[in-house]
């Protein structure tokens, strides 16, 4: 029952944005291939995150990408958490493309490093403070001191490393909530860093939480982000897979074939029912 409570909180809160001040103009969320997205740009999503975070409200935000889409159709509790997201973008050129594909309206990909740059201007400018949890040590130091330096009116909460696990999470809620901050910048591997995000709302936890995967190592320096002309190609995902092929070969060749099947049965059916 209260899963089910939580759902329909979520989905009020979805484009429903009266009464906090937002002035801008947050369409409903949609489908693509069965997962839900909020079909908003980099600037909205901003905005609505912002207007959450001063409304005092707890905010889920996830990007979903093509693997996270097929994470969603093999694990139901990663479809329920999706679900139940107060914020869910476009993560993905992918998700981009097969929502053209099929007729829907999606504004722009809203990559979660790119969201991540974003929301650190905003809490320079509005005063929010941030806190970032994940990655090993090191890293999760020189991502402070990289976002320090680029925005110095920032308010640093805190940081920590992501090297956890699930029967300490209790823990470093509590350690991260003593913190008190507005953000909280997740970089940890799914489906770890959904249920620790999760176990936030469920522990009663404000403010905005925002799974970033592996941003903190490209803000670092520890690996580097694809140069522009693949970012603008679409190829990112080709340029990450060949920085951690063991890593990574399975599930871009694998998980993308299967995503573009998915998308043709899908169009296939859609261009059959007009």
């Amino acid at each position: 029952m209260r899963l089910l409570g939580e759902m329909a909180l979520a989905k009020e809160t979805i484009g429903n944005y009266e009464g906090t001040g937002s002035t801008v103009d947050l369409p409903g969320r949609v489908e693509v291939l069965g997962a839900p997205v909020d079909p908003w740009t980099m600037e909205q999503t901003v905005e609505a995150t912002d207007a959450l975070i001063k409304e005092g409200r707890f905010a889920h935000l996830i990007g979903v990408n093509a693997d996270k889409l097929l994470q969603m159709r093999d694990d139901p509790e990663m479809d329920a958490c999706v679900r139940r997201c107060e914020i869910v973008n476009a993560d993905g050129a992918s998700m981009v493309m097969a929502a053209k594909k099929l007729g829907v309206d999606l504004p722009e990909r809203v990559a979660g490093i790119d969201l991540m740059w974003e929301l650190c201007g905003l809490a320079e400018r509005e005063g929010h403070s941030v806190y970032l949890l994940g990655a090993k040590a090191e890293v999760v130091a020189k991502t402070a001191e990289v976002l320090s330096e680029r925005y110095p009116k920032m308010v640093l909460a805190g940081y920590r490393d992501g090297y956890f696990g699930e029967d300490e999470f209790d823990a470093v809620v509590a350690e991260v909530e003593q913190a008190e901050p507005d953000i909280v910048f997740v970089g940890i591997t799914s489906p770890k860093k959904e249920r620790l995000i999760e176990r936030f709302r469920e522990l009663g936890a404000k403010g905005a939480f925002v799974g970033v995967g592996g941003s903190f190592d490209v803000v670092s320096g520890n690996i580097p982000r694809a140069p522009m002309w693949m970012q603008r190609a679409n190829l990112e995902w080709l340029f990450r897979m060949m920085q951690e092929p063991k890593r990574l070969v399975k599930r871009y060749v694998v998980g993308n074939t299967r995503f573009y099947m998915l998308l043709r049965k899908e169009s296939k059916r859609s261009k059959a029912n007009d």
